[in-house]
């Protein structure tokens, strides 16, 4: 009788362990741009250190994370490079009345390989093109990224889209195309300022003017449907004193 009352505790715990697990409160599940990956881990890190749940992150290109909030994906925060995309889900009336607000912004600049000797000077009709060589001009996807976009728009208004357009390596977001660079793939990208900083494989060639391009904002917003009742406290956190040092240390500028 002994040995079969273990067993019945031990089938009874079994039961009961998954249940406990699933009464647990789970951190807000936040989809963000994949320029924001160590800061908002670090922030995520800072918020789980005054006892709340972890919150949980999905880092992609804000143009697909608006398409996967479109179709119904389930989250609690949306946090994309640009104000476009937050429009487009604002326009369908998916976020929380009233919580969106601009937690950061950011700067482009153009990278090489560390061990690159190219040197450049960014501005109008600068030699782009010539200093590619026979390899390609690595960015996210300027038709839909948000860091695609600015790009597009500051070769644009600098007067070398036309001729660098067909070298393009068009990537699925921002870290990809640091990526490439990285690699030595691409002889030269262009990424966000924070992306540079976040790399020892890269080196900054140089800095477009902010007039060359829209501001490089990073908007945050409860989604209409969250479910996790961290998500209005988290953006909080991050839109507060605390939470805008940690963007601050991270490179990122402060509105």
């Amino acid at each position: 009788m002994p040995l079969l009352r273990r067993l019945l505790l031990l089938f009874l715990v079994a039961l009961l362990v998954p249940s406990a697990a699933m009464a647990q409160p789970r951190g807000p599940l936040v989809l963000a741009a994949a320029s924001l990956q160590e800061v908002l881990n670090e922030a995520a890190d800072a918020w789980a250190a005054q006892r709340h749940p972890r919150p949980v992150i999905a880092f992609a290109a804000s143009s697909a994370l608006a398409r996967q909030i479109e179709a119904g994906a389930p989250a609690d925060l949306f946090i994309p490079a640009d104000a476009e995309w937050m429009d487009h889900v604002a326009a369908r009336k998916l976020l929380r009345s009233s919580s969106r607000a601009t937690v950061a912004s950011n700067r482009l600049v153009l990278v090489a390989p560390s061990g690159s000797a190219i040197r450049l000077r960014i501005e109008r009709n600068f030699t782009l093109a010539r200093a590619l060589g026979t390899g390609r001009l690595a960015m996210a996807d300027p038709d839909s990224v948000p860091a695609g976009k600015y790009g597009k728009a500051a070769l644009s208004n600098l007067g070398v889209w036309p001729a660098v357009q067909p070298r393009v390596a068009r990537a699925e977001n921002v870290r990809a195309a640091l990526a490439l660079v990285e690699r030595g793939a691409a002889p030269l990208g262009i990424v966000y300022a924070t992306d540079a900083r976040a790399s020892r494989l890269v080196r900054v060639v140089g800095t477009f003017p902010t007039s060359s391009h829209p501001p490089i904002t990073y908007p945050v917003a409860v989604l209409r449907k969250a479910t996790s009742p961290d998500a209005e406290a988290f953006r909080r956190f991050l839109l507060s004193r605390t939470g805008k040092a940690i963007f601050a240390r991270r490179g990122f500028a402060m509105r």
